[in-house]
């Protein structure tokens, strides 16, 4: 049987401030992006939803930001490049102080927001995240856009990889994203963003904004946590891969 990872960006309330259904989307995905307290999330959200990804059996992953909770990491900074290394490894840090207090651990890193399609092609940005990995932990995977130049740099540094796909986000034909400022970005329609991640599973070519074919290989299929219908969309994918024969396993 076929089968693909299926992640979802977690942890992401702080204070008072409530986001996503959490709780719920545990039981259904098999890899957990969790915010590190930068672009969202707080210590007691951060190893409230270690436990319970734990409890779930589901993989943990440190999701990184840039230091802009008011705007929630997707607004690009010039940083220095030896501050965004400490950030990083700041950040994992945190998740990995809340893993070992649960009994389980960091296993990979992604990337949030506007970071994440920052360093998927600007190099200098993209060393300073590994060089902040391989300080927390040399054997962490990163998780980044597939096709990207950063998973290359990453595996020429000796990291793990994880090729990245979004089943509710639209590709451009050269298998980057549509940014989210264009209309279109974020399918509207849970069939499409279905369809898509079936696709993404069977390795077959998936459509681009522009009604072209674009193949993009994915080692794992993300649904965004903080879309008001994440929950129902990721039960609508669990239930679509399992009746073409395709588990959701990391």
């Amino acid at each position: 049987m076929t089968s693909i990872d299926l992640n979802c960006d977690l942890g992401e309330s702080f204070g008072n401030f409530h986001i996503g259904n959490d709780e719920e989307v545990l039981g259904l995905v098999t890899s957990a992006n969790i915010a590190t307290g930068f672009h969202a999330g707080d210590p007691l959200v951060m190893l409230t939803t270690v436990r319970r990804a734990k409890e779930n059996s589901v993989r943990i992953g440190a999701h990184v930001g840039y230091r802009d909770l008011p705007g929630f990491g997707r607004r690009f900074i010039d940083y220095d490049l030896d501050q965004l290394t400490a950030e990083v490894l700041y950040q994992i840090g945190a998740l990995q102080a809340a893993c070992r207090a649960t009994g389980t651990e960091v296993e990979y890193v992604k990337p949030h927001g506007a970071l994440y399609n920052r360093i998927a092609r600007d190099a200098k940005q993209a060393q300073a995240v590994i060089a902040g990995m391989k300080l927390a932990d040399p054997q962490l995977a990163l998780m980044g856009l597939a096709g990207s130049p950063v998973l290359g740099w990453a595996e020429e540094a000796g990291l793990p990889t994880i090729s990245e796909t979004f089943a509710d986000r639209a590709y451009e034909k050269d298998g980057s994203l549509v940014p989210r400022s264009q209309p279109g970005a974020i399918h509207d329609s849970d069939e499409k963003a279905t369809e898509q991640a079936l696709n993404f599973a069977l390795d077959k070519p998936i459509t681009a904004v522009d009604g072209s074919d674009v193949q993009v290989v994915a080692d794992s299929i993300c649904v965004h946590g903080d879309n008001p219908h994440a929950l129902h969309l990721v039960r609508a994918i669990r239930d679509t891969l399992s009746h073409n024969g395709i588990a959701v396993s990391s």
